[in-house]
């Protein structure tokens, strides 16, 4: 009798994809296995959580309870001496800006402004539109507090310049000229929902001028009031006034967000007989960015969490080596490099999925707890976990944690020596934090670019405008480096360290 024939079982998968799912598989289970593993990353999670709270329980405000809003409710400094007229209806101002300095016999401080300004009100804050001249910046349009543009002939990079400023319903053009005579348009503004009379004019404003000392005994900021002095002739208007005569304003002057103490002197106009304008004056238009970032506080507790995964993406690939297991790895499975991609994949994803929803619960606590501890709205605004910037900061963190863990299995795998990839990791991700704090803020500025800690960028709530006067303080919580691309230094370093790894494989006996 013959015996039947068995067709033998043949899996649906490409062999390789097979082979690779197994060893997923199998690493996993190496994973979940040690059970010190899967306790590590618990405990991991959960001190990101507590050390996050306590961090927020700590932080403390007041003061701000009437700050000036932009339109977008986006915290502002509105205080400028303002020359202006009301203009009902459509209609053009022009002027030459002949001369910009400073009334203190010190340099302009870069960002200093004087030109043209329609302001839908003489209320700090109010909507409006400028086209300015800058010491170091060119000629500008900015409008709300938060759009800013270079424009003008290429040529025309500072005083003496002509500019002009014209409306058109609710539009707004900027436009400026070396001659008065050949005018280039810069930008088109449209603000929403002008009244049929707004206020128009010349305008000159200045940041506070602001000392910075630094050493390795600590560092030291001083701030003393500046004042902008800015020369205008050939002030025109066309189009419909309800008075013929300029009137000046201190914009903002006793606003929360308006000149400090020592600004609080009034700007002045002066008319020369010949129709010369010189207008001093003090304050800034602009986004307030001295505010504490309600966002990175809610996550201190990351520093902490780094560690936990320095270990345990360390150990994940050194105890075997230790153990001499790793032979036997490589012989059921004599793609090294599988190997190294398979135990990636599953501390990338392990310590993604469970650092993910600490970090929620880390910035969910820790908002609750400042907003009791007075960063209230509107100064500091409620944030919603699935909008910008909490939920890139909330996602960006986790993805921080896990590129921390595969960094530290790279340089594992690298090396086989756990303490050394360990201290490796450490000292790249915490030890320049440390030194940014003591070391010429240049220097600690470019360790906080080149090295992995300049992914702690990540957390970041804050938008640092690029015409915004500001002392990036690495203790502040500033990074130079925008929050992607921040992230993007710590992933490049762990894709590094798992190409040599996987080099080094190759070449080295098990």
């Amino acid at each position: 009798m013959t015996a039947p024939t068995v067709t033998p079982y043949r899996s649906g998968l490409h062999p390789t994809r097979a082979g690779f799912l197994h060893l997923l598989r199998a690493e996993w289970t190496k994973f979940v296995t040690v059970r010190a593993w899967p306790l590590v990353l618990v405990v991991a999670a959960a001190v990101t959580v507590v050390i996050s709270q306590l961090g927020a329980s700590g932080s403390v405000t007041s003061g701000f309870e009437h700050p000036t809003l932009a339109p977008d409710g986006t915290v502002v400094r509105d205080s400028f001496h303002f020359t202006h007229r009301p203009l009902t209806g459509d209609g053009t101002v022009t002027v030459r800006v002949t001369a910009l300095k400073s009334g203190n016999g010190k340099a302009a401080e870069p960002w200093a402004k004087a030109g043209l300004i329609l302001k839908q009100s003489l209320q700090a804050g109010a909507p409006y539109a400028a086209v300015l001249t800058t010491p170091d910046h060119g000629v500008r349009t900015q409008w709300n507090f938060t759009h800013d543009t270079a424009g003008g002939p290429s040529d025309l990079t500072t005083a003496p310049s002509w500019l002009r400023l014209t409306r058109t319903g609710d539009h707004v053009t900027t436009y400026a000229s070396r001659d008065g005579h050949e005018w280039h348009k810069i930008k088109d503004v449209r603000l929403k929902g002008l009244p049929r009379t707004v206020q128009i004019g010349a305008f000159v404003a200045t940041p506070t001028h602001e000392n910075l000392r630094r050493s390795f005994g600590g560092t030291s900021e001083t701030a003393d009031g500046g004042v902008a002095k800015g020369t205008f002739d050939d002030l025109t208007l066309s189009g419909t006034s309800p008075t013929p005569k300029w009137t000046s304003t201190d914009v903002g002057k006793g606003t929360p967000n308006g000149p400090t103490p020592q600004d609080a002197e009034p700007g002045t106009t002066r008319v020369s007989a010949t129709g010369v304008y010189t207008l001093t004056g003090r304050g800034d238009i602009a986004p307030d960015e001295t505010l504490g970032d309600t966002v990175q506080m809610s996550f201190q507790g990351i520093s902490v969490g780094v560690l936990f995964m320095v270990a345990l993406g360390a150990l994940f690939v050194t105890a075997e080596y230790k153990r001499g297991l790793i032979r036997t790895t490589f012989t059921a499975t004599p793609g090294r490099r599988k190997v190294l991609a398979a135990k990636t994949l599953v501390m990338a994803g392990a310590t993604f999925a469970v650092t993910l929803p600490a970090t929620a619960l880390a910035f969910t606590l820790a908002q609750s707890t400042l907003r009791d501890n007075g960063f209230e709205p509107p100064a500091f605004p409620d944030l919603s976990l699935l909008e910008n910037p909490a939920l890139r900061a909330i996602t960006g963190s986790a993805l921080l944690l896990s590129l921390v863990a595969v960094l530290a299995l790279g340089l594992g795998a690298l090396l086989r020596n756990t303490a050394g990839a360990i201290a490796t990791v450490v000292v790249l991700m915490i030890l320049p934090q440390i030194l940014s704090f003591a070391l010429p803020l240049p220097v600690g500025q470019w360790l906080l670019r080149v090295t992995p800690a300049a992914a702690f960028a990540i957390e970041q709530g804050v938008t640092r405008y690029p015409f915004v006067k500001n002392n990036c303080l690495p203790e502040s919580g500033c990074y130079p480096l925008t929050p992607w691309n921040g992230l993007g230094v710590l992933a490049a370093y762990a894709v590094a360290a798992l190409l040599l790894a996987a080099w080094s494989l190759r070449r080295r006996d098990a």
